[in-house]
This record gives C-alpha cells, sequence and structure tokens, in this order.
C-alpha cells in the first residue's frame, strides 16, 4: 500500500499509525496537497490526503474508508473499531467528535490565513465547536477507567482524540493547552508516548 501526505495533518497520520500497529506494509509519500497537488490529483480527485493506494491499485479517498477497510484485513478482536453493536457506536462517536474538532481547526486555519482579516463570526462560531467538543471528549474520557478509551487496548477512538488535539496545538498555539481538560491532557501524553506516536508523526508545516 502506498499512503500519500504529511503526518502533521491529524487523518493522515491515524491511517499511517493504524497501519503501523496492524503490520501491514506500506510506503509514505509525503506529499503535500499545495506543493504536489497535479501528483495527488492524478489518484484523488478531491486533491486531498489522506489518499490511500492498495495494492491492487484501487484508491481510498477519505481516512474513514481507509480505517474501515484496514479493520476489515485483521479478525474481529483486533480490530481497532468493534464490529458491531452499542460498542461500536460509542467507538464511532468519540472518533467522530475527534475528526469534528479535526475539520474545525482545519478551517479556522484558512479562515486566518487566506483572508486579510478573519471574519468574527465564522472563527467565534469555529472557537464555540472546539470548545463544545473538547468538553463533551473531556466528560466522556473522565468518566472511564483504563489506559485507553474502551478498556486496556488501543482503538481508533484513542488515535483520533490524540492526533487531533496534536493538530489543533499545533496550528492554534494560539488557542492554550489543555488546562481545562485534564483527563484529556493525561489521554493525549499517553498515546504521544507510545513508540508507534512518536515514530507516526512530524513538526507542523504551515502551507504556503
Amino acid at each position: 500500500m502506498i499512503l500519500i501526505g504529511q503526518y502533521d495533518s491529524s487523518f493522515v497520520r491515524r491511517v499511517g499509525i493504524a497501519l503501523t500497529l496492524y503490520d501491514i506494509p506500506f510506503e509514505h509519500r509525503p506529499w503535500s496537497v499545495f506543493g504536489d497537488a497535479d501528483k495527488i490529483a492524478a489518484l484523488n480527485p478531491l486533491t486531498r490526503v489522506p489518499t490511500l493506494v492498495l495494492d491492487d491499485g484501487e484508491v481510498l479517498v477519505d481516512s474513514y474508508t481507509m480505517l474501515d477497510h484496514l479493520d476489515s484485513l485483521v479478525p474481529a478482536e483486533k480490530a481497532m473499531h468493534p464490529r458491531s453493536g452499542p460498542a461500536r457506536r460509542q467507538s464511532l462517536k468519540v472518533t467522530a467528535l475527534a475528526s469534528g474538532l479535526a475539520d474545525k481547526a482545519v478551517s479556522l486555519f484558512y479562515e486566518k490565513r487566506l483572508h486579510d482579516a478573519a471574519s468574527p463570526v465564522w472563527e467565534e462560531r469555529c472557537l464555540q465547536q472546539m470548545r463544545g467538543t473538547l468538553a463533551a471528549l473531556e466528560a466522556d474520557r473522565a468518566g472511564r477507567d483504563g489506559p485507553f478509551w474502551f478498556g486496556d487496548r488501543i482503538g481508533h477512538a484513542d488515535i483520533a482524540v490524540a492526533a487531533s488535539i496534536r493538530h489543533m496545538a499545533d496550528s492554534h498555539p494560539e488557542l492554550g493547552g489543555l488546562e481545562d481538560y485534564l483527563a484529556l491532557a493525561a489521554h493525549c501524553a499517553a498515546m504521544e508516548a507510545l513508540p508507534v506516536f512518536r515514530q507516526i508523526s512530524q513538526p507542523f508545516i504551515p502551507p504556503t
């Protein structure tokens, strides 16, 4: 497989971490949607990352589909989303909240970078959504025991939350840290200390 995109994207990083944890061999091409747009567009007409090229040449164009495919390649007991039932819905919900947080962080970043003056209405809306999502994730994580979100084994929810918050912190240092979200702070610190998180990582590179 070929994973395209830079690891300062939480979505690319999530797929890279999953591939590594599943011990699935892959080639990483750290292409940028700005500097390498033509190369990415030739594979993914959305010109976005991650883009994943499977061994048979099929191209997956969004991270949800990629992770779902990777889960299908491993036994049910090793999959990082449960296969069905309430446990799957809970895992998907936390992952969706983390993904939404990352989306809002990206949206706010481009609003500030691509305009001479950011829209105060849009900026405040994004900030409210981000704060609300952080509060919801904090309450959920604080109500759970164990080293990981759903017990004693890492899952996609763990990865998504840590990767999204890392991206938010790197791309918006002006927002401050997680002083008001102690459970999330502890969770992210524990995840970032894992070897796979240190391996699949890069400093944030603002697009030019």
